[in-house]
């Protein structure tokens, strides 16, 4: 098993008091990942450039607490979803960069099969490296543009990658009829809710609270209408 360096082991203790704060229990092979995970962005984005954020401490808050927020929710969404007997959840990260939220969802969710999808090769492969290095058969990353994958996937989720209006209209071929979007935002966006076209329907917008960040967040989640 992978143990994170001394720099992020540090983290552990910030890391667990957020998941209680939360309301994610993460066992402790979950917490290694996370930490591991946290040590693999910092040692690639000095040659890749997978995330403008460099101070360690930074990325812990901004990146992987703040995806940590959207676990919670995207549990309560499958929970309630009609899927077929014996089947798990298939989720589809779009523009997923350094793998926010998508790698956090498959340390935390193992059920949920997700598919990182990025037009950048390295940052595929990155994702790759990620479910590697970490053992995480549910996860991979793909070099694609999201127009070009066919679906279904469950849930198709995006993390400060684009408008509503684009990521709705790229990403609309990979639902199914139940299915929705999980579209991870700052403020409420008002103004790009307001400029949906009438066959997206925002059903709601979820306020969420980052510990240790001092910032608005919420989830815009949309279904086809």
């Amino acid at each position: 098993m992978n143990t994170p360096s001394a720099t992020t082991q540090a983290f552990r203790p910030t890391l667990l008091s957020a998941a209680e704060q939360l309301g994610v229990a993460l066992t402790d092979a979950q917490a290694d990942a996370l930490l591991c995970y946290l040590d693999l962005i910092q040692k690639w984005t000095k040659v890749y450039n997978l995330t403008a954020v460099r101070d360690p401490k930074e990325m812990l808050t901004h990146h992987l607490l703040d995806s940590l927020a959207a676990i919670p929710p995207l549990r309560r969404a499958l929970a309630q979803a009609s899927l077929p007997a014996g089947q798990g959840a298939r989720l589809l990260d779009v523009g997923a960069g350094a793998g926010l939220p998508g790698v956090v969802i498959a340390i935390c969710c193992p059920e949920v099969d997700v598919s990182c999808v990025d037009t950048v090769a390295k940052k595929a492969a990155f994702i790759q490296q990620v479910a590697v290095s970490l053992k995480l058969p549910n996860l991979r990353g793909v070099h694609a543009r999201v127009e070009n994958l066919d679906g279904p996937f469950d849930v198709v989720t995006s993390r400060a990658f684009a408008s509503l209006v684009d990521f709705t209209t790229w990403s609309r071929q990979a639902l199914g009829p139940q299915s929705v979007w999980l579209a991870m935002k700052g403020k409420h966006p008002a103004e790009e809710i307001a400029a949906l076209p009438a066959s997206v329907q925002v059903f709601h917008v979820e306020p969420l609270v980052v510990p240790g960040l001092d910032a608005e967040r919420c989830i815009v989640w949309m279904r086809t209408a």
